[in-house]
């Protein structure tokens, strides 16, 4: 860290450390967005055309796409055609200026684009590299395609999500990618406190299969201890009881009662203390083997009070319970609005926008940190090729003309073939032909040949 950062005013505990991301959809972005928060400069790199497929899916905000804005902010946009030899050799010029990098193409495509870990490594030895794919960089499925609803399939999570007699479900929530974000997120920190230890950088290999199935947690054990699949329970617990969603009588409430403590309390609440001394019920093995009966018995019970009823009962009586929230009631709750986790960013385009914070606090610190609003394409690409790297406005601006960068002013937006703007109507993630680089900074039905890539890579293999 320079003189001149630690005068001035941190932005958070990352604040010093810079990530070139060069991810893109959710996996990697919600990864550089936790970096991003925690103070990192984050500068992601786009395609040149249309930039992060993200920017084209609805609905928009003045043509700004929600699933964007969602987890781009505090980030640097630099618009680059990694098609180009000058493109590939500006990337490479801004890795050895990083002390991270972030990517989710799949395994191969880095090395084709002339930026394989052991090259980078060369060029800085302390540099770490945060590779994100759907099954990892080795293995028999290491260059088939993935989704989250891939990883959700194959992890087994599908199979325990839904109700006993219905179908297996999806989680409403993109667990595989975000979860895989969140694994990239913690290893990306674990190989940074590695390299203050021992000065040198590594390659985090993450697998969003592996990333999903590490969160089955004791799920996962049940299996491997008895060899019994665990099954779907629908909003009940597989061995917890009573712990789930309970009819009410003007809807719904979910109690979770985990321990003992609370158990009793809920007994007391509900004027049946009869029952923690009943030897069907007494303990959590009890009440698990008598479940139907004593689950008859509790909906009974709850039937009998509207939501806010029990809500004053329970409160008083500390029974951890809840009503069932959707969306906009969750970011309206007083205690979301008493803490300040909504916030609000003045975005160029967009005008003023609403997004989710930061659950991570410092007590005492960074609480006043200023939030940048999500960029426009290319919106950094002058500052960060200028101050990195040091180029003169006039070579800006001949890369400008030679179509290798763009800026905010002149990046076009996203189009199809048949010059209608793009839609998306799903996530697009890791879709290449391992023969070709699709799987790249590059339009998806413009990808070269590796050959090419390679050849070019080659010729320009000096950095400054």
């Amino acid at each position: 860290m320079t003189d001149n950062q630690a005068a001035r005013k941190r932005r958070g505990p990352l604040d010093g450390m810079r990530i070139l991301d060069l991810s893109r959809v959710l996996a990697g972005p919600f990864c550089s967005l936790i970096l991003a928060d925690l103070g990192a400069e984050v500068i992601k790199v786009e395609e040149i055309r249309g930039g992060d497929q993200t920017r084209t899916i609805p609905p928009f905000v003045n043509g700004e796409s929600h699933y964007f804005l969602a987890i781009n902010r505090n980030k640097s946009s630099v618009a680059l055609d990694a098609r180009t030899a000058e493109g590939r050799e500006l990337l490479i010029k801004l890795a050895t200026r990083c002390d991270v990098v972030l990517e989710n193409f799949r395994p191969g495509v880095m090395d084709r684009l002339g930026l394989s870990y052991d090259r980078l490594k060369a060029l800085k030895p302390d540099l770490i590299v945060c590779s994100i794919s759907g099954f990892g960089a080795q293995g028999s499925m290491r260059d088939k395609p993935s989704f989250d609803l891939v990883t959700q399939a194959l992890s087994g999570v599908m199979s325990i999500n839904g109700y006993a007699d219905g179908t297996p479900t999806k989680l409403g929530l993109p667990l595989g990618d975000i979860g895989g974000g969140l694994w990239a997120a913690i290893g990306v920190l674990a190989a940074l406190n590695e390299r203050n230890a021992t000065g040198q950088g590594s390659h985090v290999d993450l697998s969003l299969l592996e990333g999903l199935m590490g969160l089955l947690g004791y799920l996962a054990e049940i299996y491997l201890v008895t060899g019994d699949n665990p099954g779907r329970m629908g909003n009940s617990h597989h061995n917890i009881v009573p712990y789930g969603l309970m009819p009410v009588k003007d809807g719904h409430i979910v109690l979770a009662l985990h321990v003992g403590g609370f158990w009793r309390n809920f007994c007391r609440a509900i004027g049946r203390e009869d029952l923690i001394t009943d030897a069907r019920f007494r303990t959590v093995k009890d009440r698990h083997k008598n479940r139907v009966e004593l689950e008859r018995q509790i909906e009974e019970i709850m039937r009998t009070k509207t939501v806010a009823e029990w809500q004053r009962v329970l409160d008083a009586a500390d029974v951890p319970h809840a009503p069932v929230n959707n969306i906009g009631q969750a970011v309206n709750q007083p205690v979301i609005r008493e803490r300040g986790f909504v916030k609000e960013v003045q975005h160029p385009t967009a005008g003023t926008v609403k997004v989710l914070g930061n659950p991570l606090r410092f007590e005492g610190r960074y609480e006043n940190s200023r939030l940048e609003p999500p960029p426009l394409l290319g919106e950094h690409t002058r500052e960060v090729l200028g101050s990195l790297l040091g180029l003169s406005d006039a070579e800006i601006e001949r890369l400008i003309g030679a179509n290798v960068i763009a800026v905010s002013a002149n990046a076009p937006a996203p189009q199809a073939k048949d010059g209608k703007p793009l839609a998306v109507d799903a996530p697009v993630a890791l879709q290449i032909n391992p023969e070709e680089v699709r799987d790249s900074l590059v339009t998806r039905d413009e990808a070269e040949g590796a050959s090419r890539i390679v050849a070019a890579s080659a010729r320009n293999s000096k950095i400054d």
